[in-house]
């Protein structure tokens, strides 16, 4: 095998192959170019020039004229001409049919048969053959040797195979085979399509030079070779003969057109195939384009390939890596070889050229300053060194490479060098730190370990130098000091996180390989006391943000604080989280908000139970009143702020996170008998929240002044729009005057522009002073009531009665712009209310033992948390479906709206397209079809939020249909409210009901949903309640029968507009209630009798009864008006359902 594949990585060095230069003279049909070539040079193109040359062509310009005429007198001195016109003077659709019938055979008889149409009575072998025969003959013999190869390969499923052939092999006849094949591919193309005709060149020695004279004369083909032999090639090519051999082939591909190399690198990384042919590519591109001191090609493409965000290639390449290693004996032959030689070459350029093996003391460094036995790394050697650095340690941490000594000791050798004082100076000493870390066994001997120790000395000493020098504020220094904290603390696994984020990629390090760096940590280099006093004493990071990487103080004080170091020592830290609280800045660094929460943790918790005073102290009221100077209202509200937004929103955080912890922790600081004092509510007062927060949205939107509102409706209308000019802060002082004058408002005449441009002045303030604005607009729209004075509510009184919000002024519910801000309210302090008595539950926890103890029951010391969090849940659903019950009220119309013609059920008729017979009169339709009205428009508001309640919490809508509403308004709620299909879900439950009137409501409210969403589950719902009618027939007494069916016999029709096949139950089930109420007034005068038989009738033959419904008797149920009977009532209702149903199934509506 060994000698196999020697012969085969030799078999084409012999051979001559098309150059660059010619093949571009190719692409380009460049005929200057071509006739500078060499005769061997020229010999290789001749089929593509000759058919050039032959050929009718596309083009007729006279340009092309006159290069032909060159091309001609370029062939016209070439012998080997005749020959190739030979073979294009055969008759190839004969040849094709010949071929394809002895495709066809040999599929029928197998591949192995030896039966060929195409060639047959071989007397010789197939290169005497070759010899002796015609052009035709020699286009058929090797013809029928290329599909003999190809059809073995589309046989093999995959598994390479060598075949042996005559015809490729023998060095007299190379050229002639190579013109007839590329002579047959040209011209039976569909027979022979080029990527199967390289996949079975593979298979045949020097199938690479074949390969590239195919592709050379058939230029425009070259990427679709290319992509075609990766795609079907090997995962991994260097474990295999295929896998080589296709690689090889490939590479001379790309030396024949070297500009398109690094495109093919780019296909083999995208099918994740042939690692070793992009690693090959790229060896090659590197010696073409060699840069001493920028990052070479190779270091960023295996980089890009371990450290890119596709973990398929990354998993695909680590596998090479890994194989390649497993393989006894590596040989100058191997891709992997190479590239570890290159990368090591690289890095011995770069290593500083006069450095001492001499483990030199500190003392005798600083007796002789002018004498450095440690040559600093060049600066223009920096970024290539950082970046093979992090290649190591990704060939190291990711793909499992593991390092020579050669490699190690020259890795070491990199990484104690010592860089100039910048940027990327102070990159490169943290990523040597961390590989130190990461990699531990590059330190083996008692010397590097002593190297190793010298050169963090040096990083200490010289941390404040580089950080002056550099102008880099994230020094390397509070990486040492992070990570020395990180011994002390015994947290290897953060000190892992720590390596990993540094070098940006992640690893596995196991944590029993820091036991040696953790003792010369700890016992050498930084102590417990001198990790706690340079902590203290590291000044904040001036204007901290994003932008910042690296690791800053910020890092350490966090460490710090997490493992209570400041409370142990009894350091306070609280002036130096304000003062880098007050240095922030946009973009926000991410430390910030888990400093605040652990700062937050080492306030409330102490950090021991025996010591339970030793805690941090909280920020003072006045300090962060002074961070809000210039945001907190009045005539300045755009002076000019000494603090950024960033500082702001984060005093605002800690503040709300402060607060929230407190709660949280109630239960365990009255346990240890300790009640931190909360802020006060004036301080939250005196912040403009939701003002901050748009703010940090970049929502923010430009304003102006406010002045006392005229009584003039023009004059009003002028000063409102200059209004919305202005900005949202400026408008603040002047929110009282607005809401004050909103009662003048609901006076009729007032224009509608003035409502809504008042209301869209509303919906701005509420974007930077939501809570007193929301107190302020709830006391202007009180009701105003002669000789009784207002109650003025508060924040506290509206949070916990939500529903004061909706004792305003009647005239509220009729004009549409007040109402919307009424509902944003509304919702607002519903919500609100959930979370005051959340909280208020978490506030009164400590009192739970004395509770417990009264009750003084064995086993349920939780009964009272049971019973209060019930408690406090049953009066939230109380307080929803009251607010929902009152909203619903008003959308019914008022006694002077019903006076004036206004029918809540004229204003759904557009909504749900109900088609009706009869024509309205002009007065209805002025009156009750006008859809423009204050009342429809309040409807749709209210709709709106009760669809986001309904939405928000499902139980609110089974709570309400379960107490029920006025039957009008169902089709109100039922086309306005999206979710009104969730009812369907408990109709069922509800219909179960022992009382008859919701029993009612749920059949009414069912025939609405059908309607409105005919669904296969509203049809079993449906035939659910039929069934619950003939059952409740058999059961109720007359009077019941009557209140019953009277109000739900016309939702039978909605049942069967919906449902038709629900047509047959609900006739059945009409006359068998007609049946019913015969028998009951049977002893009586009046028989009914005659109205069964006419229900029977129409049952049977419906399209004669269909006109009755013109019959006015029959609409307006006038008919037998004399009788009381209740049973003789409803025996008319049923006549009018069915004819209705009947009219309206043979109608067709």
């Amino acid at each position: 095998m060994k000698d196999q594949q020697t012969v085969i990585m030799t078999e084409c060095t012999s051979l001559q192959f098309v150059s660059p230069f010619a093949f571009e003279a190719m692409q380009k049909v460049d005929v200057v170019r071509l006739a500078s070539l060499s005769d061997p040079e020229l010999r290789l193109l001749l089929p593509c020039l000759v058919r050039m040359a032959l050929c009718a062509p596309a083009d007729q310009s006279q340009s092309w004229a006159q290069d032909k005429k060159l091309i001609l007198r370029l062939l016209s001195g070439v012998e080997a001409v005749n020959s190739i016109v030979a073979l294009l003077s055969v008759d190839f659709h004969a040849l094709e049919q010949d071929a394809s019938k002895e495709q066809q055979l040999r599929h029928k008889l197998g591949g192995g048969s030896g039966e060929s149409i195409l060639v047959s009575q071989l007397q010789h072998g197939l290169t005497l053959e070759f010899e002796h025969s015609d052009s035709p003959r020699r286009l058929r013999l090797v013809l029928s040797e290329l599909l003999a190869i190809m059809n073995k390969v589309s046989e093999s499923n995959g598994e390479f195979f060598f075949k042996s052939s005559e015809l490729f092999e023998s060095p007299v006849y190379l050229e002639e085979a190579a013109d007839v094949l590329c002579i047959l591919q040209a011209e039976l193309p569909s027979l022979l399509p080029i990527v199967d005709v390289a996949e079975a060149l593979l298979h045949v020695r020097n199938g690479a030079w074949f390969l590239c004279l195919l592709v050379a004369n058939v230029p425009d083909s070259f990427n679709e070779v290319c992509r075609g032999l990766i795609k079907n090639g090997e995962r991994q090519d260097e474990e295999s003969l295929g896998g080589r051999r296709r690689t090889d082939a490939l590479r001379f591909l790309c030396k024949m057109n070297p500009s398109q190399a690094l495109k093919v690198r780019g296909m083999v990384v995208e099918e994740c195939h042939l690692p070793g042919l992009g690693v090959a590519l790229t060896l090659d591109h590197t010696k073409n384009e060699a840069c001493e001191d920028g990052v070479s090609d190779l270091v960023c493409f295996v980089s890009g390939l371990l450290l890119g965000t596709n973990a398929k290639v990354r998993t695909w390449f680590g596998t090479f890596i890994r194989n390649g290693q497993q393989r006894k004996r590596e040989t100058s032959s191997s891709v992997l070889w190479q590239m570890r030689r290159q990368l090591l070459l690289e890095l011995m350029g770069i290593l500083p050229t006069v450095r001492s093996t001499r483990i030199v003391e500190e003392a005798d460094v600083d007796m002789e300053p002018n004498v450095s036995v440690y040559s600093g790394l060049k600066e223009e050697h920096v970024v290539k060194a950082s970046a093979l650095l992090r290649l190591y340690c990704a060939l190291m941490g990711i793909a499992g490479l593991k390092p020579t000594e050669e490699e190690a000791e020259q890795l070491l050798q990199l990484m104690t060098s010592r860089p100039p004082a910048t940027p990327a100076g102070v990159r490169f000493v943290s990523l040597s730190f961390c590989m130190l870390l990461a990699f531990s066994t590059l330190v083996s001997t008692p010397e590097q370990e002593q190297l190793m120790v010298v050169w963090l000395s040096w990083m200490i000493k010289e941390e404040a130098y580089f950080e002056s020098t550099s102008g880099v504020s994230a020094s390397f220094g509070e990486m040492l000091l992070l990570v020395a904290m990180y011994f002390h603390s015994n947290q290897l696994s953060a000190i892992i996180d720590l390596v990993c984020s540094t070098l940006g990629m992640k690893i596995v390090i196991k944590p029993s390989s820091l036991s040696r760096m953790k003792t010369i940590f700890t016992q050498e280099i930084f102590t417990e006391q001198v990790v706690t006093a340079h902590a203290v004493r590291v000044p904040v990071t001036s204007n901290l943000s994003a932008n910042i990487t690296g690791f800053l103080p910020i890092h350490c004080i966090y460490q710090l604080l997490r493992s209570r170091s400041f409370t142990k020592h009894k350091v306070s830290i609280k002036d130096w989280i304000y003062r880098q609280l007050c240095e922030t800045s946009t973009p926000l660094h991410p430390q910030l908000l888990p400093l605040i929460d652990v700062y937050i943790n080492s306030i409330l918790t102490p950090a021991s139970k025996s010591n339970p005073e030793a805690t941090n102290q909280p920020v003072t009221e006045q300090e962060i009143l002074n961070i809000f100077q210039g945001v907190t209202g009045g005539d300045n509200i755009r002076l000019n702020q000494r603090f950024s937004i960033t500082a702001q929103l984060l005093v605002l955080y800690y503040i709300l996170s402060y607060e929230e912890a407190l709660l949280a922790n109630t239960k365990t600081l009255a346990a240890m008998q300790r009640k931190p004092k909360s802020y006060s509510s004036s301080l939250m007062d005196q912040i403009p929240i939701k003002f901050l927060i748009r703010q940090a949205q970049g929502l923010q939107q430009e304003l102006g002044a406010f002045s006392a509102v005229p009584v003039n409706h023009t004059q009003v209308m002028q000063i409102i729009e200059h209004l919305t000019l202005l900005s949202a802060s400026e408008l603040i002082p002047y929110a009282e005057v607005l809401t004050s004058n909103m009662s003048q408002l609901l006076n009729s005449g007032v224009p509608r522009r003035i409502l809504q441009t008042v209301n869209k002045l509303w919906m701005v303030l509420n974007t930077v002073m939501p809570r007193r604005l929301w107190v302020m607009t709830v006391n202007a729209l009180q009701p105003s009531m002669k000789f009784v004075r207002q109650q003025k509510y508060t924040q506290n009184d509206l949070m916990i009665d939500p529903l004061i919000v909706l004792r305003c002024d009647q005239r509220v519910h009729r004009c549409p712009p007040l109402m919307d801000i009424t509902l944003h309210m509304l919702n607002g302090y519903l919500l609100a209310s959930k979370a005051y008595l959340s909280a208020h539950l978490k506030e009164t926890e400590q009192d739970r033992p004395s509770q417990n103890n009264t009750i003084g029951l064995v086993g349920q010391t939780d009964a009272p948390e049971v019973t209060r969090e019930e408690l406090k849940n049953a009066l939230l659903a109380a307080q929803d479906s009251a607010a929902v019950q009152i909203l619903l009220e008003i959308c019914l119309p008022t006694e002077e709206e019903k006076a004036n013609g206004v029918n809540p059920d004229s204003l759904l008729r557009n909504v749900q397209s109900v088609i009706t017979t009869n024509t309205p009169n002009k007065g209805m339709e002025e009156g009750e079809d006008n859809l423009l009205c204050n009342l429809r428009e309040v409807q749709c508001l209210i709709c709106c939020l009760l669809h986001q309640m309904y939405i928000a919490d499902p139980n609110i809508a089974k709570l309400v249909h379960f107490q029920g509403y006025p039957c009008e308004l169902l089709p109100l709620t039922v086309a306005g409210i999206p979710s009104m299909h969730i009812c369907l879900d408990f109709i069922p439950e509800l219909i179960a009901q022992p009382e008859l009137e919701k029993q009612i409501f749920a059949i009414q409210l069912l025939s609405h949903l059908c309607i409105q969403y005919a669904l296969p589950k509203s049809l079993s719902v449906a035939r659910l309640a039929v069934n619950v009618m003939g059952t409740l027939l058999t059961v109720l007494t007359q009077a019941k029968r009557y209140a019953f069916f009277m109000p739900t016999l016309p939702s039978l029709v909605s049942f069967c507009r919906a449902f038709p096949p629900l047509y047959e139950d609900i006739m059945s089930l009409l006359i068998q209630i007609g049946q019913v109420c015969a028998s009951d007034v049977a002893t009586q005068t009046r028989d009914i009798d005659p109205i069964i038989t006419r229900l029977q009738q129409i049952k049977e033959k419906p399209s004669g009864w269909s006109q009755l419904c013109k019959d006015s008797s029959y609409k307006n149920g006038s008919r037998d008006t004399g009788s009381m009977d209740p049973d003789v009532q409803l025996c008319h209702c049923i006549e009018r359902t069915v004819i209705e149903i009947i009219n309206m199934s043979v109608s067709g509506i």
